[in-house]
């Protein structure tokens, strides 16, 4: 059987209709793939959307500032993506006279673009036939061919990448990548996939030998931590404190709350603490329920704290109410803020 053409044959009778597949520009492209990274279509495609009609070109994107990238970007997480889509389209505007480059060898070399997403923008804009490899890649291939290698393992890329150099079409390896991409995320599913309609199930190893659920093999376990984030709104007539993230740190240059972060979930013994800081302030917890936010590698355990304060510091940055919409935060944050405060969702 013919791996690629069969696949390219049930792309083009059941791919999804995206906004980002009907152009070869690289830069809509990249716009696109950026935010796809650990982010599903469904979420990504509104965000693209408004992204695209604020910076419809790499020179709109490099002229903007960065609260502005931030702020479209907010609710989309790995905020680092956003700051590197912007550090590289000043670099495309200002060292390369804002010509996006062409070939793998040269896009690779941006900021913030790893192999697949080289790979798609020099396949998709232009047509060079290698291969992406992400995690639906790994899947499909796997499970096809029986490839029992760690995919955790860093060596392993290389022997999925050869593969899949081997089996994209030259002719069409936009519609190869597309193609692998959709089926992975449509029919080759992590959990349930749709074997009993798989073009591919009288010759894929994996149904064939039950081991569907176990391919493809990743062993690397992932540490999370537990943090404890405790939130202060600090307010008075004139507004509340707000403040920028400005270390090394989740959520790097976004907008949140004064801050008091603990080593444990011990309620009392924090509202204790608070009270020796703040000794004449009305003070209230105001979740109910701790708020968790799961990130990557982490599990953040949330509470806000009201407190009334006669007047700000000096050294404090306020915001009256009404313009809090006006700051990128983290989306917990902003949910929060949009339901204690009643705001409209922008």
């Amino acid at each position: 059987m013919n791996f690629s053409k069969q696949l390219i044959n049930w792309y083009l009778q059941n791919k999804r209709d995206l906004p980002w597949r009907e152009t070869q520009n690289p830069y809509l492209i990249w716009l696109s793939e950026i935010m796809l990274q650990q982010t599903r279509v469904a979420q990504g495609t509104p965000y693209f959307l408004s992204f695209t009609a604020a910076f419809p070109t790499v020179f709109d994107l490099a002229a903007a500032n960065e609260e502005q990238v931030l702020k479209l970007w907010q609710g989309l997480g790995y905020y680092s993506r956003a700051r590197n889509l912007h550090f590289t389209a000043q670099y495309i505007y200002n060292e390369l006279n804002g010509v996006f480059p062409k070939s793998y060898a040269e896009i690779i070399k941006l900021k913030g673009i790893g192999p697949y997403t080289a790979a798609a923008i020099a396949s998709f804009a232009h047509k060079e036939p290698v291969a992406v490899v992400d995690g639906n890649v790994f899947r499909v291939l796997a499970r096809f061919f029986g490839i029992h290698d760690d995919i955790a393992i860093t060596k392993t890329r290389a022997v999925f990448q050869n593969l899949a150099n081997e089996l994209i079409s030259t002719k069409h390896p936009d519609l190869f990548n597309h193609a692998i991409m959709d089926f992975g995320a449509t029919v080759c599913l992590p959990a349930n996939p749709k074997c009993s309609i798989c073009i591919f199930n009288e010759n894929c190893f994996a149904f064939l030998k039950n081991e569907v659920a176990q391919l493809p093999v990743k062993n690397k376990k992932i540490s999370v931590k537990n943090r404890y984030l405790n939130y202060l709104i600090l307010r008075n007539n004139h507004g509340i404190v707000i403040q920028q993230r400005t270390e090394k740190d989740i959520w790097q240059q976004l907008f949140e709350l004064p801050l008091i972060e603990t080593s444990s979930d011990n309620e009392e013994e924090f509202f204790l603490h608070l009270s020796n800081l703040y000794p004449n302030n009305s003070i209230k917890k105001v979740t109910a329920n701790t708020i968790k936010h799961k990130l990557s590698h982490q599990q953040l355990h949330i509470n806000f704290y009201e407190i009334n304060v006669s007047k700000f510091t000096s050294n404090q940055q306020t915001s009256a109410i009404q313009d809090l919409h006006n700051y990128a935060y983290p989306i917990v944050i902003w949910n929060f803020l949009k339901d204690f405060f009643t705001l409209e969702k922008i």
